[in-house]
């Protein structure tokens, strides 16, 4: 790949259309465009949250997975393109195995909530269900592979379990929903 980024600001979006990798173009509210935004949002807030104390490991596997979301976005910026495989699912499988097999079973649902890794954890979480429910979108509208799908479904999940583990290592534990709490 060639520096494709020797201009920054090229006014041709100006119009209300952007570039795909393919050298089409179309409208900055087209839904592979919103796919793209999300999975790109998804992205920065895992950059923000490796600014957060975390063990070394878990640090190592998160910069991966931002690799894997750029693929992702690749993939999804030039139609017909495939770049997440098969063995990128299998590697999240692995991580969500690892990392839930030393915590407590849940007998309540958790709140988003602990030390601020778990809550940018959890925001990361929802970010990717919602990049999960453009790349849906993405598919009733265009034939794509389903990787792309998968690939997210699965993040969504180890995200949560990661947020429970950084509490973990911030010395707290899970913040437990009270169904029977008095509110107002």
């Amino acid at each position: 790949m060639g520096n494709r980024l020797s201009k920054i600001a090229t006014r041709t979006g100006d119009n209300g259309t952007t570039g795909l990798g393919d050298g089409s173009r179309t409208d900055k509210d087209n839904v592979r465009v919103h796919a793209m935004g999300d999975v790109d949002e998804l992205n920065s807030n895992i950059g923000l949250l490796l600014c957060e104390a975390m063990p070394d490991a878990l640090r190592e596997e998160l910069i991966s997975i931002q690799h894997d979301l750029f693929d992702l976005g690749g993939e999804l910026c030039i139609p017909g393109y495939q770049m997440i495989t098969e063995t990128h699912v299998a590697r999240l499988d692995d991580l969500l195995a690892k990392y839930n097999a030393d915590l407590p079973a849940l007998t309540e649902f958790i709140l988003p909530a602990g030390s601020r890794a778990a809550a940018v954890a959890h925001i990361c979480r929802t970010v990717c269900r919602r990049a999960e429910r453009a790349i849906v979108t993405l598919g009733k509208a265009e034939t794509i592979h389903d990787m792309p799908r998968q690939y997210v479904n699965r993040l969504s999940d180890l995200m949560f379990v990661l947020s429970r583990v950084l509490n973990r290592f911030a010395g707290g534990s899970d913040v437990l929903w009270q169904h029977e709490r008095k509110r107002g």
